[in-house]
């Protein structure tokens, strides 16, 4: 493994785990399968693991896992502040408190001020006291280093990187997203201040994995590499001296060993001019081919009536990535067929998910496109059928 330094010079691994898509087992967690990918990482070398206050289950679980292990000390654990949720001075200890109690620690190495997206989150959370609160924690050793994470534009981004003495960020960005969001300019303007750089989403979402289209694979075959899709969408990153740790959501032992390979071997600065030429025709491809921008985060959920927001979206991508049929089949078993229906046709139009889209996408709108492609009337009386038969008692279908 290797390692780029924080603010302070503390050595964090390339490649940290993002540990919000860990495997379900029923309705929670699957401990067991969660502690033999984590503790594959930590003895590869990964020291940096990242979860969040909504994570469900989350916290819980990789702080009972470095309990067990006895490896608290060894490692360095990344959560943040739901700030969406912050009402008053009193919630900031409130929840500070619950996440101490969930990972089982009496600190965090590095906490964020979760998913702000525009100047005036970071206005509010300072009109509650949180630049004391943050004082007080840090010189009690509570809290070792104090960040961000974003989803916006570049322009409020530097606002609040400007505005505060930061130890780290975390930002959303690949090399589908380079000029969105935080974009490339908030990398270089961070590093420009030392401020450590994390990135999330690398693979949008699986979507660089899972989602490319036949012309992106086939440029990505006949570069010369025998590199995978999420090799080509590390290795752009790793090769940024910019970036200092990567996350990715691993949930299997061969994906943390190929990852963890990946980090070990690439340099910054090491990919060639034909490399990013590979890299412009599997962007070209994405582009001619994608539908709508969303890449799976959730933030957008739950939905108050229950649309499957993220899942709707998913399979309408894959209309045009993987076949009509295909995203259309998807759909039925995904969204189409779930005892709670789920469809685009419940959403009332009150606007709540679109105000905490990272992607700022028109959901209202496209949901309803999306439901058009992928309900045509043959298909809405397949699944209105198919549901009477699965729900006899159940509630029916919009």
């Amino acid at each position: 493994m290797q390692y780029r330094n924080d603010k302070y010079g503390t050595p964090l691994s390339m490649l940290g785990y993002g540990c919000m898509r860990f495997t379900k087992k029923g309705n929670a967690i699957d401990i067991d399968k969660a502690e033999q990918e984590i503790m594959a990482a930590y003895n590869a070398g990964v020291n940096y693991y990242d979860t969040a206050y909504i994570y469900a289950g989350s916290e819980a679980a990789i702080g009972e896992i470095f309990e067990r292990n006895h490896i608290r000390e060894k490692i360095k654990i990344a959560t943040k502040l739901p700030q969406y949720l912050i009402g008053n001075g009193a919630g900031l200890d409130r929840y500070f408190n619950e996440e101490l109690s969930r990972l089982r620690t009496d600190y965090i190495d590095y906490y964020l001020m979760h998913h702000l997206t525009d100047v005036a989150m970071w206005e509010k959370l300072k009109n509650v006291g949180i630049l004391d609160w943050i004082k007080a924690k840090k010189e009690a050793g509570i809290i070792r280093n104090i960040g961000f994470s974003y989803h916006g534009n570049t322009d409020n981004f530097l606002k609040i990187l400007n505005d505060y003495d930061w130890d780290f960020c975390q930002i959303q960005y690949n090399y589908l997203d380079e000029v969105t969001q935080a974009g490339v300019d908030g990398l270089k303007a961070a590093a420009t201040k030392g401020i450590p750089v994390i990135i999330m989403e690398p693979l949008r979402g699986g979507k660089l994995v899972n989602m490319l289209p036949d012309g992106a694979r086939a440029a990505m075959r006949d570069s010369g590499h025998a590199w995978s899709p999420a090799e080509w969408a590390f290795r752009w990153l790793y090769n940024q001296p910019e970036v200092t740790v990567v996350l990715s959501g691993m949930n299997s032992v061969e994906m943390v060993e190929e990852n963890v390979r990946i980090a070990s071997e690439t340099e910054a600065g090491s990919l060639t001019e034909s490399d990013f030429k590979v890299l412009d025709k599997v962007i070209a491809e994405i582009r001619s081919h994608e539908k709508v921008g969303c890449t799976g985060c959730r933030y957008c959920m739950p939905c108050p009536k229950g649309v499957d927001i993220p899942g709707i979206f998913r399979c309408y991508n894959a209309m045009y990535t993987e076949g009509k049929s295909d995203g259309r089949f998807q759909f039925a078993q995904t969204v189409g067929l779930t005892r709670e229906p789920a469809f685009a046709t419940q959403c009332i139009g009150c606007g709540k998910c679109e105000q905490h889209c990272p992607q700022e996408i028109p959901i209202r709108e496209k949901l309803k496109e999306a439901d058009r492609a992928l309900r045509p009337l043959p298909y809405k009386i397949g699944i209105n059928v198919a549901r009477k038969f699965m729900f006899r008692k159940g509630k029916k279908s919009s």
